[in-house]
């Protein structure tokens, strides 16, 4: 069963790894719905749905014909992340609230994996990065790429929908995109007379939705991609997350924190923040993209 990181706090009664988890979630549209499956072993190997089998009619006494749908063997490797933070001894000792050093120097360190695994999931490239893990942009296919054009070109509201069609089974469960793009939507909508809907998510949020769908924005998808002869490019994706479409991975326990303790080489308390964790694209129909967003 895969669970989210908010589902999985709930179920924790460590308040330093709940307290981690919070302030994971607290900015990134992708970890508050992307849900995780437990693994065991370093890696999962799993089919990806190719193409969906097909139905027919038939009169009687016809000869049925089979048909099945086709897979694709994937691979997805669990990748290491995380970091360590140290809290100065003596500052612990001439600071009267222990607990607010401690959570200052972690929460600092949650930031980072937060960023970290963000930034992987969009640009990863096990191929360039063999320690990381493929992103959103490696994982989406040809047939579910859509292009503003050979230079990229201006958004336009006609070409967001047919990204939304891209995504079958369903809408996508979320829109990721650059705050710029972010702006150029929310322009669109304005000019064409209407507002973005907005509602508070489940953490109390404020998000913003396009045709019911939330609209996440990401600090880590570039607004100045290379298309063609354009420099100041950049991409949108549709998601639709879960077991049959795209989903996170981790090792039993997921993220965890870890006390090492005193350390010899200097006068601190060691805490480590670390993460077995990857992503898989069950079902290529479930990840779109649109390149060449300009200004």
């Amino acid at each position: 069963m895969a669970l989210t990181l908010a589902e999985a706090a709930k179920l924790s009664n460590d308040l330093l790894l709940v307290g981690v988890i919070e302030t994971i979630l607290k900015e990134s549209p992708v970890l508050q719905q992307l849900p995780f499956i437990e693994i065991v072993g370093n890696g999962l190997t799993y089919n990806q749905e190719a193409t969906a089998p097909a139905a027919a009619f038939f009169d009687v006494g016809d000869t049925w014909t089979e048909s099945t749908p086709t897979f694709t063997q994937k691979t997805a490797n669990l990748k290491i992340m995380g970091g360590d933070a140290d809290v100065d001894n003596f500052l612990i000792a001439t600071r009267s609230n222990l607990q607010d050093l401690e959570s200052a120097v972690v929460q600092l360190k949650a930031k980072a994996v937060r960023q970290l695994f963000e930034d992987t999931f969009v640009n990863g490239d096990a191929v360039a990065n063999a320690k990381a893990f493929d992103g959103l942009d490696k994982l989406t296919t040809s047939g579910q790429t859509l292009s503003m054009g050979a230079n990229g070109g201006s958004l336009t509201l006609d070409k967001l929908d047919e990204l939304v069609d891209l995504i079958k089974g369903g809408k996508p469960d979320l829109l990721l995109l650059s705050r710029r793009s972010r702006r150029i939507i929310n322009k669109l909508a304005r000019t064409s007379g209407t507002f973005l809907e907005a509602d508070r998510n489940d953490f109390g949020q404020m998000v913003q939705f396009y045709d019911g769908i939330p609209v996440g924005v990401s600090d880590y998808i570039s607004d100045t991609q290379t298309v063609g002869t354009s420099t100041d490019c950049s991409t949108i994706y549709g998601l639709q997350f879960g077991e049959g479409g795209i989903a996170g991975l981790t090792a039993p326990g997921g993220l965890q924190v870890e006390r090492v303790g005193s350390l010899e080489s200097k006068d601190a308390s060691r805490i480590r923040i670390k993460w077995y964790a990857s992503s898989a694209l069950f079902n290529t129909v479930k990840l779109a993209k649109l390149t060449g967003v300009r200004p």
